[in-house]
């Protein structure tokens, strides 16, 4: 006989940890006059829009109304009303979802590989992406004058290759705003791009023993310190510590730094970085720029692969709601990658997902074997009637 087993996405909900998400309900407070449609019942629903890929509140409801007879085991009673979930997904906190998106983190990091480099201190990628919006529909969120926007704010670690701080704002919000008040670890190395160029923090990460790597503005001012280092040919074509000033807030800025110039093959062009990291190679600068295309392909993957594209509600907490879900829907597919011992693409398992979230299989045995035939659903209890 076999084992009795839940469906695949009762599985995949399962791996959130039900305590810390209550006390999570509790210090938000999101469980106020529920009316008994509950904090999980609104987690899994957005979940299912997630992971399914439900486009409106009508395809949520009926998709899950469709599984009526499976929802139990999911924690639900049943589907939820489209009035119901639009009216939770505007008034309860988004700050919720929040914090279940670090709950999963946590779990996550635990199974997470090292980044690639021979060096111990972590490394980061810190950018935005800009999620477009209906200036009409979305009208909290102007960003030009047709257009309306919110924009991610994200912090890539490369171990394991997670996002470990996510910031939602409004489209018009400068990214190095946001990094002028992100606190990271001591020791660490953070990749930006020239949005993020701001002397004084990169003052203030230099005291801080954080060090950075970043594009140098093409109009920066600068003079060398002692002879650099040049080459005709090869990766770098230059190598030299300069020093420059820049007046910011009023005060001016001494900065001393280092510059690798190196060759971009695709481009037939030079490219200059600028770093506070004075003992590495230059070559590994520049292999460390280049891992800055991580959080580039993160961006793609989700919004390839998730639901933030388009929104099943228009209010700036719905909004926000579906968007630390899909970070949650993307931590828990790399979960599942982390456990896998196959070479799981996250495009083909969110696509495989989607198929087979009402599948009864063991949810790691489908992990290995996704494609084998899966078992009898287990029969529902039901009356037995006897005839004489």
């Amino acid at each position: 006989m076999r084992p009795r087993c839940a469906s695949l996405f009762s599985q995949i909900l399962n791996l959130i940890d039900r305590r810390a998400f209550e006390e999570a309900v509790e210090r938000t407070g999101s469980q106020k006059r529920s009316k008994g449609f509950g904090s999980w019942d609104q987690f899994v629903a957005m979940m299912f829009c997630q992971l399914a890929q439900a486009k409106s509140l009508r395809e949520i409801e009926e998709g899950l109304a469709c599984c009526e007879g499976k929802l139990r085991h999911l924690g639900v009673e049943s589907s939820p009303a489209r009035s119901t979930l639009s009216y939770a997904n505007k008034t309860r906190p988004a700050a919720l979802f929040e914090e279940v998106f670090y709950i999963m983190l946590k779990k996550c990091q635990e199974l997470a590989g090292r980044h690639r480099f021979n060096f111990d201190s972590p490394l980061l990628s810190l950018d935005s992406t800009v999620i477009d919006l209906c200036a009409g529909m979305f009208d909290w969120a102007r960003f030009r004058r047709a257009k309306g926007a919110v924009k991610l704010h994200l912090l890539l670690d490369h171990d394991g290759y997670l996002p470990v701080f996510a910031h939602i704002s409004e489209g018009k919000v400068a990214d190095v705003s946001v990094a002028q008040g992100l606190i990271l670890p001591p020791g660490s190395i953070v990749v930006i791009d020239r949005g993020y160029i701001d002397y004084r923090l990169f003052e203030c990460w230099s005291e801080e023993k954080i060090g950075f790597v970043t594009r140098l503005k093409s109009n920066a001012e600068y003079f060398y310190m002692g002879e650099p280092r040049t080459a005709e040919e090869g990766l770098v074509r230059l190598d030299a510590q300069i020093e420059f000033q820049a007046l910011t807030a009023g005060r001016t800025i001494f900065g001393r730094y280092r510059l690798v110039r190196i060759w971009r093959e695709d481009k037939q062009q030079t490219m200059d970085l600028l770093t506070n990291l004075m003992d590495l190679p230059a070559e590994m600068i520049a292999a460390i720029y280049k891992e800055r295309w991580q959080i580039e392909l993160f961006f793609k993957a989700i919004k390839q692969n998730l639901r933030i594209k388009t929104f099943v509600g228009t209010s700036a907490n719905a909004v926000h709601i579906q968007i630390w879900t899909a970070l949650t829907s993307i931590l828990l597919v790399k979960y599942l990658q982390f456990r896998s011992r196959c070479a799981w693409a996250l495009s083909h398992m969110v696509a495989l997902l989607r198929w087979n979230l009402f599948t009864y299989r063991d949810l790691w045995t489908w992990l290995e074997r996704p494609f084998d035939t899966p078992p009898e659903r287990p029969p529902e209890p039901q009356r037995e009637f006897c005839f004489g």
